[in-house]
């Protein structure tokens, strides 16, 4: 495809079953909702899903625009998920059962937890074209198990192996029409190393200019990474236009509130 700029269907049609899947999950700034929305239209299955946080609880679907019931059918594409946040327990007034539960109790989702360090150090290494490093997080507990351990200087490390996906789902502020990226905010989290590290990527934007008029010192992500556009329909929940309301429905739980800004006065007294 010469011309990068297509809707979200268009793109989607390079997204196979048992792909392996990263994307930068991380509040509503940063995080490609709508192309999201694309994958579980898409319809594809036993995926291979990387994300530094999974979190599909209501607050969790209203952040990635996804009505609540499309978490249960995005878990259900998802044969492995590998991330370093998951669940609501730690979060008061969501629930005392994980969401993840009865997926892994039935043996239908295999969990890979990792610290956030490590996920995106893997990312790096997919990216560098490196086998992997040794990293001394999670020694001694459930995280070695199966993995390399080496003594380097007298300190035990475990051999992590690089993350290289099939296909990376990227979001971005602005695009040119050849595929270079400007981001705003956190969205510079895990997006650009994602698409340094992915094969194949897609990108979702709230605005597409011309070639030439992004100015070079802002551009983050070459063009070369970029194999899809996709532009966010102004009247779209993932759009800027109605982040704010977003914003707005997931910190009126009670649970978000305290999770992020702690008890209230009241009751720490």
């Amino acid at each position: 495809m010469n011309n990068k700029v297509c809707n979200a269907a268009e793109a989607m049609a390079g997204v196979h079953d048992g792909d392996h899947v990263a994307a930068h999950i991380w509040g509503v700034n940063g995080t490609p909702g709508y192309l999201f929305r694309a994958l579980v239209d898409r319809g594809v299955k036993n995926l291979t899903f990387y994300a530094n946080n999974f979190l599909p609880s209501p607050p969790g679907l209203i952040a990635l625009g996804l009505p609540d019931s499309s978490g249960t059918i995005l878990l259900s594409q998802i044969r492995k998920l590998v991330t370093a946040f998951t669940g609501t327990r730690a979060i008061r007034g969501l629930g005392e059962e994980d969401f993840l539960d009865k997926w892994l109790k039935s043996g239908q989702l295999e969990l890979e937890i990792t610290s956030h360090g490590v996920f995106l150090g893997r990312l790096h290494a997919g990216a560098m074209g490196l086998g992997g490093f040794y990293s001394p997080i999670g020694i001694d507990t459930i995280i070695e198990q199966g993995k390399e351990k080496r003594v380097i200087d007298g300190k035990e490390y475990i051999l992590e192996k690089p993350i290289r996906p099939d296909v990376g789902l990227i979001r971005a502020s602005k695009a040119d029409k050849l595929g270079n990226l400007v981001y705003h905010g956190t969205a510079r989290g895990a997006n650009p190393i994602i698409a340094m590290a992915s094969k194949f990527n897609i990108v979702e934007v709230e605005e597409i200019v011309d070639t030439g008029e992004l100015d070079p010192d802002m551009i983050v992500t070459p063009g070369i990474y970029i194999d899809r556009i996709v532009q966010i329909p102004r009247e779209d929940a993932a759009s800027p236009e109605n982040r704010q309301e977003i914003l707005e429905k997931v910190f009126a739980d009670p649970g978000i509130r305290e999770l992020v800004f702690g008890a209230s006065r009241g009751e720490q007294e």
